[in-house]
């Protein structure tokens, strides 16, 4: 999944809590809010960054929920950012992890077909 991809799909997707978001996804999408966030903050546009922060909330949380499903747990793990550090520390090495491969309890595998058209040495 590309960049410009990934920001629609999440965009589209803005309070879609069920099934499953590779990490293409997640990530382009976290890169996208931290430099849209950053470039407001540096206009000094604070307004519209505290408006931007609000309008990506959900859609924010519903890929970090899409995400945890792709490495087959549950949404209610995105509560550890309750935890300072600490369970900050522990989304970021699940977010970063591979998917299940395959179907899981959430859903069939969002890359399954990318992979099924590389060659088979890929």
């Amino acid at each position: 999944m590309d960049f410009v991809t990934a920001i629609k799909t999440c965009l589209a997707k803005y309070v879609g809590f069920a099934g499953r978001a590779p990490r293409s996804e997640y990530w382009y999408f976290t890169l996208f809010l931290v430099v849209v966030s950053i470039a407001l903050g540096a206009a000094g546009l604070d307004q519209v960054g505290n408006f931007f922060s609000v309008v990506t909330l959900l859609p924010s949380l519903a890929v970090g929920v899409r995400r945890l499903h792709d490495t087959d747990r549950s949404g209610w793990w995105l509560l550890l950012l309750l935890l300072p550090l600490v369970g900050m520390i522990v989304l970021i090495v699940w977010f970063v992890r591979r998917g299940t491969l395959g179907a899981n309890r959430f859903g069939d595998d969002p890359l399954q077909q990318a992979r099924a058209t590389l060659p088979p040495d890929a």
